[in-house]
């Protein structure tokens, strides 16, 4: 486990997945969920090579099938810390002969971590070390504590939207939804909306998000500039609520398999870097 600390902030960060386990903020209690078996046993789980399901969990490409579980393998892998000081550390993840049976890629894999003041930045560094174009898509999975229940909360954009939540079945995002807001900057949070899985938004405008609880003020806020995907999660009647940044999304309804076909996503061609980030800032 790599510990960050400055004067506001104490982040654990696990080497399995490079995953954020635990944020304090002034020493006060843990701000993120904390992974219960019995509930959900993660807490902020990076996707990586795909965002979400594929159909019947597979992909073609080059006319040869390949399969891959729900968001990808990254989740379980243990990372290389290649750098770790009081507020940076970076975790490295390499392709193996494991990796090479779902994703026949050669990659590197960063995530950069730093904290200060009261913002954790999070950097996604991808470089392409294969002789041929890469498919890949990454995203954030961070769950945030709601001790009193998601209920007493909203989720607040910079700017007023109008959002179908698209259904999703499974690994299948439907070309169909329900609408949530119109022409509002708000998202009241009801436990209703997970009954069955997440909202999946994919035609959001605004590239932050604001959890704010709506009796105490209290309220952290996720800037995600590299994300054209947003997504809320939660299980049904537990007290956290997953902001999910994605610049993929999992495969729709029709999908014909072809990954170079797949909605959302990212062709990097050979021995070229993709760089993303997105930060989180709590707030007084």
């Amino acid at each position: 486990m790599i510990t960050l600390k400055n004067e506001i902030l104490t982040v654990q960060i696990n080497e399995i997945g490079a995953e954020i386990k635990s944020v304090t903020k002034d020493g006060g209690m843990n701000l993120m969920w904390p992974g219960k078996p019995e509930v959900w046993n993660n807490t902020a789980p990076l996707m990586f090579p795909i965002c979400g399901g594929l159909k019947e969990d597979k992909y073609i490409l080059d006319g040869k099938e390949y399969t891959l579980p729900k968001h990808g393998f990254t989740r379980n892998a243990l990372f290389t810390v290649e750098e770790a000081t009081d507020t940076k550390a970076v975790f490295l993840l390499k392709e193996s002969e494991e990796t090479l049976k779902g994703f026949p890629f050669k990659f590197e894999l960063r995530v950069i971590y730093t904290i200060e003041c009261a913002s954790i930045k999070i950097e996604y560094k991808v470089d392409n070390k294969d002789n041929r174009t890469m498919y890949f898509s990454i995203g954030s999975h961070e769950a945030y504590y709601t001790p009193e229940g998601i209920e007493d909360y909203d989720v607040i954009f910079p700017q007023k939207e109008t959002l179908d939540a698209s259904y999703l079945y499974g690994n299948i995002v439907a070309n169909r939804g329900q609408r949530i807001i119109t022409d509002s900057d708000t998202i009241a949070l009801y436990d209703k909306y997970f009954t069955i899985d997440a909202l999946v938004f994919r035609t959001l405008k605004s590239r932050s998000a604001t959890l704010r609880n709506r009796k105490t003020g209290r309220q952290v806020k996720v800037d995600f500039p590299f994300a054209n995907y947003f997504l809320l999660w939660h299980k049904h009647g537990a007290p956290y609520i997953c902001l999910e940044p994605w610049s993929g999304i999992p495969d729709i309804e029709g999908s014909d398999y072809d990954i170079t076909h797949k909605e959302g996503i990212t062709a990097l061609e050979a021995g070229k870097t993709y760089l993303g980030e997105h930060t989180i800032t709590y707030i007084d």
